[in-house]
């Protein structure tokens, strides 16, 4: 055993174990790369590499300016409805609702509810909608992140500044920010990122 000991001390042994490991990291160095060139001969399905050629594969829908109604639900009884400061300024005096329309629309708060009177005439007692008319863009919410909605620039996304004069529970009315034409991004995506668009 002491002879054994002695030999691997020696720098013969040393410099054999040294040439073993580099050759043992150069044989892996060069599986990887034999594997890598062998999938991409295989045309094996990749998806980042896939994203990086052709674009990552989102849905849009091509908007144009057009009129539109948005419903703004809104529980009435003795034509009269409570709502909150923040529905408040989707409602205003003329406005449809139901088979009648609103009358008037108090912008003080209530103080034995808390909330915003709104007074309607010939509306049926139970949930209404309040209807929001315009010409506009009507884009789906989920699409809007703060203000912005990703429209397809070439083959790249790109970040767009809105303005959204009003929206109900699944679709905003944008009064600016967009053209005819553009073509609205409804998957996440980041600005620059290059996109191909499989659904509209």
């Amino acid at each position: 055993m002491e002879k054994i000991a002695e030999n691997l001390k020696t720098t013969k042994m040393k410099r054999f174990f040294t040439i073993l490991l580099i050759a043992v990291l150069v044989g892996w160095v060069i599986f990887r790369f034999a594997a890598v060139a062998s999938e991409n001969s295989r045309h094996v399905f990749n998806a980042a590499r896939v994203a990086i050629d052709q674009g990552t594969p989102i849905e849009a829908i091509t908007v144009s300016r057009t009129d539109g109604v948005l419903r703004e639900p809104i529980a009435v009884k003795n034509n009269r409805a409570l709502v909150s400061g923040a529905r408040v300024e989707k409602l205003r005096a003329g406005q449809k609702i139901g088979d009648g329309k609103i009358v008037s629309v108090s912008r003080n708060i209530d103080y034995d509810t808390g909330m915003h009177v709104v007074r309607t005439s010939g509306v049926s007692d139970g949930l209404q909608f309040a209807e929001i008319s315009g010409n506009g863009y009507y884009v789906p919410v989920s699409a809007i992140e703060n203000g912005v909605v990703m429209v397809v620039d070439g083959d790249v996304a790109d970040a767009r500044h809105v303005t959204v004069a009003a929206q109900d529970a699944s679709v905003a009315y944008i009064t600016g920010g967009l053209n005819d034409g553009d073509r609205v991004i409804l998957s996440h995506v980041n600005p620059g990122t290059k996109v191909r668009v499989i659904k509209k």
